[in-house]
């Protein structure tokens, strides 16, 4: 388990070996065809800030050579805003006054046909963490509403048994994203006082779970804000190299949300600048060329705009973050604030002005 493997690494020892890192290291990382953990720790140290211009070129380069140019669009769909979590840095936690809504079968649908009008064919469940109220039979029911209108079935949900993820996949599952938040054991009940999540090691063994549960994709990442960016992507790179290796059936994806306003009065305590996070982007795609790279609607168009041809292979597009937001304005039922508000109309235009194609289906339907 990738919890036993984690415990040979200590935060701060990483930071100092990360920090002490040179030019001539970064010079080493970006001559070589195939990087190892060494190398990652190189690309996100402060010295490569100096190297950024040839790290963004040749992100660009090994990005198309794998994907080409295109850019795959998906979207969410909320369907609860219930939670038992207190998370201080999210809108659905617990203690926060806002109304709480579950989608009846009928509220789905209707969210479902807006969604297929926009022409998507690949969705992303997601829903806050209450399993008394939207457990296992309930996200199953929402699988399967929606699997007959799209190609592929992702989710965001809380962490499942072994069993439960079978029945998902039976039921038309693709892939499950799970983000740690934090790799950081000793601050992560900082940020997860109460409620499931408050379990540090039954959320880090959820992806073990995932593998063996035979899913198709597994998404991984980390919530940029929490916790020094540096040391939390190598964490994260040990984890996506952990489990290539021990689930290699299985297919990958990264993101990077970073923290945005909400409903609460919490603020990152390690701020990522632009710069840094076009920077930790660059690295993980050197540092693996073929994990998809995902930039949700929480980056701002500019910044998403610059990245379309620079390492990221989906991007969200049109998104709601509250339940019911594609049918009604529920503004004050949301889950962080969106950034990038265009359309997907006008997202599409600003990624063919690029020179790119915009795919709708999942990668995995496309490169096999």
């Amino acid at each position: 388990m990738f919890s036993e493997l984690i415990k040979n690494y200590v935060w701060q020892d990483l930071s100092n070996e990360i920090y002490a890192k040179t030019n001539a290291d970064v010079e080493r990382a970006l001559r070589k065809p195939q990087l190892d953990l060494d190398d990652f720790k190189a690309l996100v140290s402060p010295s490569a800030s100096n190297y950024l211009e040839q790290m963004a070129a040749r992100s660009k380069a090994a990005t198309q050579k794998r994907f080409g140019k295109t850019i795959q669009l998906y979207i969410p769909l909320y369907l609860t805003n219930t939670c038992i979590n207190h998370c201080v840095y999210c809108g659905f936690n617990h203690t926060n006054k806002i109304n709480r809504i579950i989608l009846t079968d009928d509220k789905i649908k209707e969210e479902i046909d807006i969604i297929k009008k926009m022409g998507y064919e690949h969705i992303l469940l997601v829903t806050g963490e209450s399993p008394k109220e939207a457990g296992i039979d309930y996200i199953e029911n929402a699988v399967k509403l929606v699997r007959p209108h799209f190609e592929s079935i992702s989710l965001e949900v809380q962490p499942l048994e072994i069993i439960e993820y079978e029945r998902l996949i039976q039921s038309g599952l693709n892939a499950v994203y799970i983000y740690q938040e934090t790799y950081n054991k000793e601050r992560y009940r900082i940020y997860h006082p109460k409620g499931i999540k408050s379990d540090f090691e039954y959320r880090l063994h959820t992806p073990d779970r995932l593998g063996q549960a035979k899913i198709h994709k597994i998404g991984l990442g980390a919530l940029m804000g929490l916790e020094d960016f540096r040391v939390e992507s190598f964490f994260l790179a040990l984890h996506l190299r952990y489990l290539q290796k021990t689930y290699w059936r299985t297919k990958y994806s990264i993101s990077f949300p970073r923290i945005r306003p909400h409903e609460g009065v919490f603020q990152p305590n390690y701020p990522v600048n632009d710069k840094e996070f076009a920077q930790m982007i660059w690295a993980f795609r050197l540092f693996d060329n073929d994990v998809e790279i995902a930039l949700s609607t929480r980056e701002s168009p500019q910044f998403r705009d610059h990245m379309i041809e620079l390492g990221v292979t989906s991007m969200s597009a049109g998104s709601k973050t509250d339940p019911g937001g594609y049918s009604n304005e529920n503004i004050e039922l949301e889950q962080f604030s969106v950034n990038d508000n265009r359309s997907p109309e006008e997202i599409i235009k600003s990624i063919h002005n690029q020179g790119y194609d915009v795919v709708w289906k999942d990668w995995d339907k496309i490169f096999g």
